[in-house]
Parts: C-alpha cells; structure tokens; sequence
C-alpha cells in the first residue's frame, strides 16, 4: 500500500512543494498546483516559492485563490503519496478566515451575472419542434 503521512524525523522529512500541494487535496492535480507555483499564487513563509521547492512541517503557506481571497495553512505533516482524503486534511492547518457577509454577496452576484451573459445555446429537439409549430410549418 501507500506510504501514511510521517511527520517524525526518521521518515520523509520533507517533499515536493507540488507534490503536497497536490496530496493534501488542495489542487485537483499536481500540474494545476504546478501552474498556480510558476504563476507567483503560492508563497511559503513569505516567499514565492517553485514546485520544487522542498516543504516541511511548520511552513507557513499561503495561497491565491479567485476573488481575491488568500487562503492561509500551516503544514503540519508532509506526506509524498496519496492518502484517505480525510487524511489528507489533517496534514494542514487552516487558518484561513470565513468569508465575510459582502464577499459572499460578491459571489452570488457574480454567479448571477455569468449565468445572465452565457452564450446562448442551440435548441434542443423539443425547443425546435416548438418552434416549427409557431412558425406554421408543422
């Protein structure tokens, strides 16, 4: 089976800034986690980091995330394979805060907003059936 995160000194004591980032559920895959290191999205202890970059526990790091919002973790355990997505939660601490009564405003305006301006979609065979019947022809 997969290795269980360690934390203890004997093991592992640190891997892959992508590789965790990845594990630890935050991104859906390591090349996402990949892209958002090269964009200058994720700092750890207070520092643009790389990919490469290799992480342990008590880093402090902090992620861009859409909006605006920065998602701040403490890592508390590394691990370099996948684990138990409930497991994966206790290699970090969040410490990030909820977000505030305008923020979620925000997003459900920009929700609505979006859904408003969509291109418009081709009618499915029951809409153009409708509409021949308007027209006459059917």
């Amino acid at each position: 089976m997969g290795r269980k995160a360690t934390s203890d000194p004997g093991d592992r004591d640190d891997v892959r800034l992508d590789v965790w980032l990845d594990v630890a559920c935050l991104f859906k895959t390591r090349s996402e986690a990949q892209k958002a290191c090269h964009a200058g999205k994720v700092t750890v202890n207070g520092r643009s980091a790389r990919p490469n970059r290799p992480l342990r526990a008590g880093d402090d790091i902090l992620i861009g995330r859409p909006h605006g919002r920065t998602q701040h973790l403490v890592v508390r355990m590394v691990a370099a394979h996948h684990v138990a997505k409930g497991e994966a939660r206790q290699l970090y601490e969040d410490l990030t805060p909820p977000p505030t009564a305008e923020e979620i405003e925000m997003r459900r305006i920009e929700r609505l907003y979006r859904a408003a301006m969509s291109p418009p979609r081709a009618p499915d065979k029951r809409e153009r059936r409708a509409l021949r019947r308007l027209k006459g022809r059917g």
